[in-house]
């Protein structure tokens, strides 16, 4: 074969468009089919008419990871194209932000042309990290939205309302006070104590998922558990996110996937640098809360701090700068989880 030729894939939630794609960027075939066994067999008999072509998927880890088990479970390399970097293509090939399924599958296509090799690795621990995790986050931020609406009630039936930190059972306490309501101060008092009673809900079920979190990290002791102001929550945030850490080939890679690599602003004689708004941003916060927490108790972090705004930065900077310091620290934990020896809590 004198060309390569690429299948991009961009997939939905019930559906896969599919567009082939040669190394002078040609669209050669596309195909809509079903999220499907049946769709996923006209996808293979569309691919057998290129002898060694390269299957390409958008967020092989998301919407694209039904199609990418089938295919990996057939002996099929799979290529991992983020979203941004496809988004990227489209609007220099477009010259807009307008989307079409079609425009989408063939950047997808062509980034895979183009671009580095992500080759998707399958890793069932962080899979499973990830899994637990999310559905843990899902359930405090469900909480936070009744607790913001638990707060409103309360602000009409008691005066200067609820304090900040509230918990169910302080949410009782307070409406046990409220003994004669009646028209819409008695409904608002019915509604609240059934929000107290969601709350109670969730913290039960927020409790067994931080239980099953820990549960799956005790199978592997993870060494990123050794850093100051890692916990069981935070490592599984880490580990889910990044997976295999074969896509990275440096730390220097690692630190701007998660965000924590500057970017260079400098003009004329002055050197300057900015926040870098790329990368994983639920990656970049898990690293944010470590930096406040070692701030706060890790003295060889403090005094790294401290030293930066001696030199004349200020506290954004100083912590850009400690984050960055971080990100090189775990990656040094997760390569040793993964490829080599226990290195020293940073």
């Amino acid at each position: 074969m004198d060309r390569d030729v690429v299948i991009g894939i961009d997939p939905h939630k019930t559906s896969w468009y599919a567009a082939v794609v040669d190394s002078r960027h040609q669209l050669l075939g596309e195909l809509r089919v079903q999220a499907s066994r049946d769709g996923y067999r006209e996808l293979r008999r569309l691919a057998r008419r290129w002898p060694g072509i390269r299957w390409a998927i958008e967020g092989s880890n998301g919407l694209g990871r039904p199609l990418t088990q089938r295919l990996i479970d057939d002996g099929i390399i799979v290529v991992d194209v983020p979203s941004k970097l496809s988004s990227r293509v489209r609007q220099l090939a477009t010259g807009h932000g307008r989307k079409t399924d079609q425009v989408d599958a063939r950047s997808v296509a062509v980034a895979a042309l183009t671009g580095a090799d992500r080759q998707h690795r399958q890793d069932d621990q962080a899979d499973t990290l990830r899994l637990l995790s999310e559905h843990r986050d899902e359930l405090v931020r469900r909480r936070t939205q009744i607790i913001n609406r638990l707060h409103v009630l309360l602000s009409h039936l008691l005066d200067g309302g609820a304090p900040g930190s509230l918990t169910a059972d302080r949410a009782a306490a307070l409406l046990g006070r409220i003994r004669r309501a009646q028209g819409a101060r008695a409904t608002r008092r019915v509604l609240a104590v059934d929000l107290v009673a969601e709350i109670r809900h969730l913290d039960r079920k927020i409790a067994t998922a931080e239980q099953r979190v820990s549960d799956a990290l005790s199978d592997s002791e993870p060494t990123l558990l050794q850093l100051p102001g890692v916990g069981p929550i935070l490592a599984a945030r880490i580990i889910g996110r990044v997976g295999s850490l074969d896509r990275f080939p440096s730390a220097n890679h690692f630190a701007s996937y998660c965000g924590t690599a500057p970017i260079e602003v400098s003009s004329g004689d002055v050197t300057r640098h900015r926040l870098s708004r790329a990368g994983d941003r639920q990656l970049n916060h898990a690293v944010h809360l470590i930096a406040l927490s070692q701030v706060r108790c890790h003295p060889p972090a403090r005094t790294y701090y401290q030293r930066r705004r001696a030199a004349g930065k200020g506290h954004r900077e100083a912590m850009r700068c400690l984050k960055r310091r971080l990100a090189a620290v775990i990656y040094r934990h997760l390569t040793a989880d993964q490829r080599g020896p226990t290195p020293t809590a940073g």
